[in-house]
């Protein structure tokens, strides 16, 4: 037994040494192979480079590791250029592409490249090319003749490597931890953007007989896969920070996902206007499940424009804060409606459908005289824009934006809301309709009373209709409200502190002489109200349409500017009968302690 299982472990000693001296002669093969062909590959690479590019880029290298045995190879410090000359006489040629890159890293890997199948097939097959922390710069300018030009090359590069290889492809190329720059030299002054963290993968990527015309594929490639992952940058006022939480991008579905978009403020409702040095409004925005169908990508890649299908966001927030105790920038804010800083936007964008589901708007706006904060929110909004774009093309055939909206105001009261957005209006020309159902008046509170001094102590909302058409400096229109049981109280502020007190006698005197407690009345008639309303050019576009209707709202209930008047005038009139009393009072105590010293 002792003596077999000698013989057993010498036998495996034996072929154990056999297979090392095997694998270090083929180790060794590998090696002197690599060493003597090194200068060919070397050459062969550039050669490839160059011919495959139409002499556009040439590749710049130290050196070339090759490992035959196990058919893996590495290449330092690679630079993969552009050769201005070339691509300038491409320009006049007019065969230039729109974008031009430079790449530069300190180690390409490639995996598996089959070297069987190599020598034996003519064939190169690359499972991976790896780019680790690449730095790519991204050039665009953007050419006429290449309006129409379909995303293929000029000249196949099978036309060169058919001399020696039947065919070259590679599964898997991908650039990991990018540090991109793109620069845009389609403005008078060149502009710049970096990202870092980016990766993209190639996929499939073939050069042979077919694939040049092939039209499933994008310059030879079958797909482009591209993530991003916690991508933070600061805005250049410094004033927020802008955070992706994940991106992913298919281009073979067109499908671009971003799990979660914010942009944060970074400094708190009162100390950012303060920063900034003026009212200046603050946003606060979330959004999660970004989803964008049917990108063409070699449209962005070549034109730099953003084409989708359809964009849906579910569940987010929008809300906006300003504070009017600080002065205003003296500034008139033209041009800043919705649909206008969409024609501002840089690069051409075109969604045909937005899907928008649970998303909540508020706006709130702390007042300079009662020093208090009011808000108004619009919740669960769910509903869709059309024809999102700033593409001349399109608005071309059709140059308006469509937004049908539902939402719950103050969370209550249903909100249907229609709005039309003239693309091409320079005096930023919208109008909007829409109808608010069954909510409690004293919801309302949080922003009558500390921005118009106003308590609706009870009250039911049941329809309230609107139609308006407005621009930048006016809105005109005409606003129908049916309610009940409306009572309301006047307010003014306490001297000395953030209180407000109820004026009893003044709302009474309201409520008694002017205030319309229903509509339709007693007798049936039924108020509607015209809403002429001239902005305030500092003024926001939410604040715009809130106080357009808020006029249309007070002309209803009774409020009208000669019923205000009126109420002036007998506040007026009691103030002064006050002073009559509290005069005659102290006239008489005068006279009674004069008395008292005879």
């Amino acid at each position: 037994m002792i003596k077999t299982s000698r013989k057993t472990f010498t036998i495996l000693k034996w072929i154990a040494g056999i297979v090392f001296v095997l694998f270090m002669t083929a180790d060794a093969a590998s090696w002197y192979l690599s060493s003597k062909r090194r200068p060919i590959v070397t050459k062969e690479l550039k050669d490839l480079v160059l011919n495959a590019t139409d002499s556009l880029y040439r590749i710049e290298f130290s050196t070339v590791n090759t490992n035959y045995l196990l058919g893996n190879a590495s290449i330092l410090d690679v630079n993969i250029l552009p050769d201005t000359n070339i691509f300038n006489k491409l320009v006049r040629l007019k065969r230039a592409p729109n974008n031009i890159y430079e790449v530069r890293l300190k180690k390409l890997t490639i995996w598996n490249f089959h070297p069987f199948r190599l020598f034996k097939d003519k064939t190169l097959d690359v499972d991976q090319l790896l780019f680790e922390h690449p730095s790519v710069v991204m050039i665009n300018r953007q050419f006429d003749f290449n309006e129409n030009r379909s995303a293929r090359p000029y000249k196949s590069p099978y036309g060169y490597i058919s001399k020696f290889l039947q065919r070259v492809c590679v599964n898997s190329i991908d650039f990991k931890n990018i540090s991109f720059k793109y620069v845009n030299k389609n403005l008078p002054v060149a502009e710049a953007d970096s990202l870092d963290n980016l990766d993209i993968t190639f996929k499939d990527w073939l050069i042979d007989a077919n694939s040049a015309s092939d039209p499933s594929r994008f310059y030879l490639i079958k797909d482009v896969l591209i993530n991003l992952n916690d991508y933070d940058f600061a805005t250049p006022d410094s004033l927020y920070r802008m955070r992706i939480n994940s991106l992913s991008f298919k281009a073979s579905t067109g499908l671009l996902h971003v799990n979660r978009f914010s942009l944060s403020p970074r400094y708190s409702e009162m100390d950012f206007g303060r920063v900034a040095g003026y009212a200046k409004d603050r946003f606060n925005i979330q959004m999660s499940d970004i989803r964008l169908t049917g990108i063409d990508l070699p449209l962005y890649v070549k034109k730099l424009q953003l084409s989708a299908r359809d964009m849906t966001i579910n569940n987010g927030f929008v809300n906006v804060f300003n504070n009017n105790e600080l002065p205003s920038k003296g500034v008139a804010r033209m041009g800043k409606f919705p649909h206008q800083l969409l024609q501002t936007v840089k690069g051409q964008l075109s969604v045909k459908r937005l899907n928008l589901n649970n998303i909540d708007f508020r706006y709130a706006l702390f007042d300079r005289y009662t020093r208090q904060k009011g808000k108004i929110s619009f919740e669960n909004t769910s509903g869709t824009i059309t024809n999102v774009t700033n593409e001349a093309r399109v608005k071309s055939k059709n140059p308006f934006m469509l937004a049908s909206l539902d939402s719950y105001m103050m969370g209550q009261g249903k909100l249907h809301v229609n709005f039309k957005f003239d693309l091409n209006a320079r005096n930023g020309a919208f109008s909007y309709n829409g109808e608010l159902t069954n909510m409690k008046g004293s919801v309302l509170n949080k922003i009558t009373k500390p921005l118009g001094l106003v308590q609706v102590k009870s009250g039911q909302v049941q329809k309230l209709n609107f139609d308006v058409v407005a621009d930048e400096t006016k809105a005109r229109g005409k606003l129908s409200f049916a309610y009940d049981d409306l009572s309301i109280g006047l307010l003014k502020k306490v001297e000395g502190n953030n209180r407000l007190v109820k004026q009893k006698l003044i709302s009474m005197l309201a409520n008694a002489l002017v205030i319309n407690p229903a509509n339709p009345n007693k007798e049936g008639k039924f108020i509607t109200a015209p809403i002429e309303f001239e902005r305030d050019p500092t003024n926001s576009f939410f604040s715009f349409i809130w106080q357009s209707l808020f006029q249309g709202i007070k002309y209803t209930v009774g409020l009208t500017p000669q019923k205000e008047a009126e109420i002036a005038t007998k506040i007026a009139e009691f103030e002064k009968m006050k002073a009559d009393r509290e005069q005659r009072r102290e006239n008489r105590q005068k006279r009674q302690d004069a008395k008292g010293k005879k």
